[in-house]
């Protein structure tokens, strides 16, 4: 049986990337804002980056975790940025089917890299306020290696399959995603082949990525809670929980934009054509964007390595 029969061939099959609908004549004023937040994503979390490197003091399990979650905030800036810049300046928004399954694997694996990430920063967490004397122990270089290959492998794993699936179907309909980038709900709807099969196994790649990552995010809060109520000094409970405060937001700035956009991709089929860009965008930029800001702001000892980095002169804040 061929695969595509009456259909295009997937060498010379295109896609046509759509920037924000309704407004395609405001491209070039909408790329001015959206290049703000590429230019603040880039340079937040390569700042992030280069502290934790270069300042000693913040060679500490919580600050490694805290750069993976930069590199994956920058891959996924990296992965957007060429196709969302060029559709709004140049108005080029024809993808080859192999690049979009390409740009499709690292946006879904940064993805699934960023949600893991942050399941690692709350064990840390527990760790930390749980077991203080044996966080060292417990959270050595070696086992954040681990933890970092780990993450990779599964999240490729869980893609391969994906991506596989998506080069059976065939597509004879029309070749215009929703967006200005490649995601996996926005092409399979395109196809004209059966495709109960990618939808179930899209819907559970992402309860066992973001539904079990988030459950047990919540068990270890929930973990974490009871440890602080059991500290006997209120200073101590509220120094305990503060250092928690910047990880918390960056789980609801990451979750709360995904969890929507998945909504609206099954479920929002009558909703305006803009707000699925909408949704999307905020989904793949406020993270990257925000949590350079988020942790710089809470965390006095990035605060006081940027500032060295930044004002030399400055020996406190």
């Amino acid at each position: 049986m061929s695969a595509f029969t009456n259909s295009t061939s997937p060498s010379t099959l295109t896609f046509f990337l759509t920037g924000v609908p309704g407004l395609e004549t405001a491209h070039t004023w909408i790329s001015i804002p959206f290049c703000c937040l590429y230019m603040t994503a880039l340079s937040g979390n390569g700042m992030i980056l280069f502290v934790i490197i270069n300042e000693p003091s913040l060679h500490e399990p919580m600050y490694y975790f805290l750069s993976m979650l930069s590199t994956t905030d920058l891959g996924l800036c990296i992965s957007t940025l060429v196709t969302v810049l060029r559709i709004f300046w140049f108005n080029a928004r024809e993808i080859s089917f192999n690049a979009c399954l390409t740009q499709m694997f690292f946006i879904h694996l940064f993805t699934i890299m960023e949600s893991s990430v942050l399941l690692a920063m709350a064990f840390d967490r527990f760790v930390a306020i749980s077991n203080p004397l044996r966080y060292a122990t417990i959270l050595t270089s070696s086992r954040i290696i681990q933890i970092g290959v780990a993450i990779i492998t599964v999240a490729t794993i869980i893609l391969i399959p994906l991506i596989l699936l998506l080069r059976r179907l065939s597509f004879c309909h029309s070749h215009v995603l929703r967006h200005s980038y490649c995601f996996h709900p926005d092409v399979m709807k395109l196809s004209c082949s059966d495709t109960r099969i990618n939808s179930a196994f899209g819907l559970t790649a992402t309860i066992l990525v973001a539904g079990v990552d988030s459950t047990l995010i919540l068990l270890s809060y929930i973990f974490i809670i009871r440890s602080i109520l059991n500290i006997a000094s209120p200073e101590e409970r509220k120094k305990a929980f503060s250092t928690c405060i910047s990880h918390i937001t960056a789980v609801a700035v990451f979750y709360i934009p995904l969890l929507s956009l998945s909504f609206v991709h099954r479920f929002g089929k009558q909703a305006p054509p803009y707000l699925p860009t909408l949704i999307a965008n905020v989904y793949l930029l406020i993270p990257p964007v925000m949590n350079p800001i988020i942790y710089s702001v809470k965390t006095k000892e990035i605060r006081r390595a940027l500032l060295k980095v930044l004002c030399p002169k400055v020996v406190r804040l």
